[in-house]
């Protein structure tokens, strides 16, 4: 009995420890990326647009960069979720806030209860896509005076921008793979 005790703590040791090391390759890629991500949506909206109307930098979209860059070969951080879900849930954001403009609380419930349904659905599940929905509610009024044009820019921008960034990031080097499954990638390509 104490010899197995002996034996799964050492177990359990030692998968503490390969799950505690520090991978200094991995996190310099993903520094660089998230940097890159963000900086370069900061820097296009600063030549576009006045400091106070900075309407191309949302929250989601730091949360779609620890995914992307943090969290690479999660389901939820793939193309097609990370792509899919911010334009599906901006989509309803928008709308949404349409139907029912004076009611916060309302609109804000239904839009991301709806987005979350809709990317179940569609298979692009992204959680940041709640809160890109949320913004198209909750935002400031430059925000909801976008209309449905929020959802191409700063929405569908944004994300652009980002997945370029961990398209590059994420394959500059032979331990990082972005997207996991190459096989649509790897179809265009044969294509033209």
């Amino acid at each position: 009995m104490i010899g197995k005790l002996k034996h799964y703590s050492r177990r359990a040791g030692y998968i503490v420890y390969r799950e505690t090391l520090v991978d200094w390759k991995e996190h310099l890629w993903t520094f660089i990326g998230s940097f890159l991500g963000i900086s370069i949506i900061g820097f296009w909206s600063s030549k576009y647009v006045s400091v106070y109307d900075n309407l191309f930098l949302i929250g989601s979209f730091g949360a779609s960069s620890v995914l992307i860059y943090g969290a690479i070969n999660s389901p939820l951080a793939q193309p097609r979720n990370l792509i899919g879900g911010h334009v599906i849930c901006a989509c309803i954001g928008v709308t949404v806030y349409k139907f029912f403009p004076g009611e916060v609380w309302l609109t804000s419930a239904l839009s991301v209860s709806l987005s979350i349904v809709a990317m179940q659905i569609t298979k692009t599940l992204h959680p940041p896509g709640g809160a890109t929905a949320l913004i198209a509610n909750i935002g400031s009024a430059k925000i909801k005076a976008l209309g449905y044009m929020y959802v191409l820019s700063p929405v569908l921008m944004g994300v652009l921008v980002l997945f370029t960034v961990a398209m590059v990031c994420n394959n500059a080097t032979s331990h990082r793979s972005y997207p996991r499954n190459r096989q649509w990638y790897k179809f265009w390509l044969r294509r033209y």
